[in-house]
C-alpha cells in the first residue's frame, strides 16, 4: 500500500517541525537560590548552578595562616549577621590555601548558626567578570546574603573588564548591594601586571593619574590578606595535620623525612605540596582518604 500525497506531505511537515524544534534555543533554567548554599554563575545562561558537594577542607587543616584565617572568618561572620564588612583580596604565594580558606570560612560561619539564614557562596569565573552587574541585579532582590568569589583573579594587557569590577565593587549610581560582598584570590596584590602599569604611566599625559587608575582597583578591597611562603615547621605541621585527620599510620620521623624529601623534589613548601604528598602517601599504603 503506497502513501497518498497527503500522507507524504504530512510526513515532510513532521520532519520540518522536528528540525525547526532542534534549532530553537534551549529553555533557560530558572535559578533557585534555596537549592543549595553554594553556586557557580553560568553567565551565558544567566543561571546560578547549585553545587551540592563542595570541594573544600576543614578550616582546622589550613595551617600557617592563623592570623589571616581569623580575620577572614570574623569579616565573613559580621557580613552574615548583617553587620558592616569589607570586600577581601587574598593575595600572595601559590598553594598556601587562599581559595580553600574562602570556602572553609563560608562553611564555618554557616555551621556556627549565628546568621539568621544560610550565607550563600557564588563562584564567578574570571572571564565572566564583565557580567557582574547582571548577577548583582539578580541577587539584590533575594532574601539572602551572598559572597561572590572569584579565584585567581588578574588582568592582562588590553583587558578592560577590570573597569566593570571597579564599578560593581564600589562605583556606579547604585553601588554594591547591601547583601553582596566580593572575595577574590590572586597571586598579585595589584591584580594588574607591573609592565602594564608602567606602560600606562609612560604614555599618559599625567603619569600619576594613570598609575592611580590601575592601582585603585585593589583599593576597592577593604581587606588585603597576604599569604607568604611557609616555613619548614609550618609545612610539617600541615603534613602532620593531614595525616592525623585521615588516620594515616606512619612513624612520625619517617613521615617528616619523606615529606621534606617530597618538598625538595617540588622545589617549594606549601599547603598544596603537603596535600599532594599526603595523597601519594595514602596511595602507597593503600588507604582511602576518608575522614575518621
Amino acid at each position: 500500500m503506497t502513501d497518498t500525497p497527503l500522507d507524504a506531505l504530512n510526513s515532510k511537515l513532521d520532519r520540518l517541525i522536528e528540525a525547526v524544534s532542534r534549532l530553537a534555543p534551549a529553555e533557560v533554567p530558572k535559578s533557585d537560590i534555596d537549592a543549595a548554599d553554594c553556586f557557580v554563575w553560568q553567565a551565558e545562561l544567566s543561571f546560578l548552578e547549585p553545587v551540592h558537594s563542595v570541594n573544600r577542607v576543614d578550616i582546622d587543616l589550613i595551617k600557617g595562616v592563623d592570623r589571616v584565617r581569623d580575620i577572614l572568618v570574623d569579616n565573613t561572620e559580621r557580613f552574615a549577621t548583617g553587620l558592616p564588612a569589607n570586600n577581601v583580596l587574598l593575595w600572595g604565594a601559590r598553594g598556601m590555601g587562599k581559595s580553600s580558606l574562602v570556602k572553609a570560612a563560608h562553611a564555618t560561619v554557616n555551621a556556627s548558626g549565628k546568621a539568621p539564614s544560610p550565607l550563600k557562596l557564588i563562584e564567578i569565573h574570571r572571564e565572566d567578570i564583565d557580567t557582574l552587574p547582571k548577577l548583582m541585579s539578580l541577587l539584590k532582590v533575594a532574601p539572602h546574603r551572598f559572597i561572590l568569589f572569584c579565584d585567581d583573579l588578574s588582568f592582562d594587557h588590553d583587558d578592560t573588564s577590570y573597569k566593570s569590577l571597579k564599578a560593581a565593587l564600589e562605583g556606579g549610581v547604585e553601588g554594591r548591594p547591601n547583601n553582596v560582598i566580593f572575595y577574590a584570590t590572586s597571586n598579585r596584590r595589584h591584580l594588574l601586571p607591573r609592565d602594564m602599569i608602567d606602560n600606562e604611566r609612560s604614555t599618559a599625559i599625567n603619569p600619576s593619574e594613570a598609575i592611580e587608575e590601575k592601582v585603585s582597583l585593589s583599593d576597592r578591597f577593604g581587606l588585603w590578606l597576604g599569604f607568604h611562603k611557609c616555613s619548614q615547621d609550618d609545612y610539617l605541621a600541615m603534613v602532620d595535620g593531614y595525616a592525623s585527620h585521615y588516620g594515616l599510620d606512619a612513624d612520625k620521623d619517617s613521615l617528616r623525612a619523606e615529606a621534606l624529601e617530597w618538598a625538595t623534589t617540588r622545589g617549594s613548601r606549601s599547603g598544596r605540596v603537603a596535600w599532594q604528598f599526603i595523597q601519594d602517601l595514602a596511595g602507597r599504603i593503600g588507604k582511602p582518604l576518608l575522614k575518621i
